[in-house]
């Protein structure tokens, strides 16, 4: 039977909003398909390694847990994240996990936290912050897909050149409020301010997450459909409120 190693990275740190929700979503979706899943959670002091794992989910935190985390997160694990993201392993990351896979963080006094640099972004603190629900529109298989979520954050995040964002936003603010991007894409790295958790509300995103890793270790492998008629009635329901 396939099987599929996931890594939660902080987990007792970074699970704002019920974030670890995607991690359920994700195992939940792998079972009911019969492929098997293992859920490594790792935190601070403890090694991670960037070969073990087929998906890594990085949850939000506020600026406290994010400070807190940093000695343990810069050195080895910054090393690991980069390889692990440079040798195409999938990742999700939300909101303060997005921040994190980052250059730096500056906050609106202007002091700078360092981050990994696993990704080319950056993000700018305001003195105001962007919650909501809100939507956005993200191209997955050449089809146009609507999702829904939550944000709640005062970093304003813009991506560099060789990123991609995950989608267009129609409500809300996303990124920055400025620009329009919600999310950003890079090699199979997803990231998203969407808590709530944003998984469960949107399995066509779920599932393409997950096609996305399991072709990775498989090649071109074949995800069978799953009964999502709830789902997208829930989904369709918040859209129209949004719209």
């Amino acid at each position: 039977m396939d099987k599929m190693q996931i890594c939660h990275l902080y987990p007792d740190l970074l699970n704002l909003y019920g974030d670890r929700g995607n991690i359920i979503s994700m195992t939940k979706r792998l079972n009911w398909r019969g492929i098997q899943t293992e859920v490594f959670e790792i935190s601070v002091g403890e090694h991670f390694d960037p070969e073990k794992y087929d998906i890594v989910f990085i949850g939000g935190g506020q600026d406290f847990e994010q400070e807190i985390l940093l000695p343990d997160l810069l050195g080895e694990k910054t090393a690991n994240l980069k390889y692990a993201v440079e040798s195409n392993v999938t990742f999700l990351a939300i909101c303060g996990g997005y921040q994190l896979l980052g250059n730096y963080y500056k906050t609106w006094n202007g002091h700078q936290l360092d981050f990994t640099g696993a990704i080319d972004i950056h993000t700018i603190g305001s003195t105001e912050r962007m919650i909501g629900n809100f939507m956005f529109e993200a191209e997955l298989n050449h089809r146009t897909i609507e999702i829904a979520g939550f944000e709640n954050h005062s970093g304003m995040t813009f991506l560099g050149s060789k990123v991609q964002p995950l989608g267009k936003i129609r409500k809300g603010s996303g990124n920055n409020g400025k620009d329009g991007t919600a999310g950003a894409r890079y090699k199979n790295v997803f990231c998203s301010y969407s808590h709530g958790p944003l998984l469960p509300k949107n399995p066509i995103l779920c599932d393409f997450i997950l096609q996305t890793a399991l072709n990775e270790k498989f090649g071109n492998y074949e995800l069978k459909t799953l009964d999502d008629e709830a789902e997208n009635q829930a989904l369709t329901a918040m859209l129209r409120r949004l719209r």
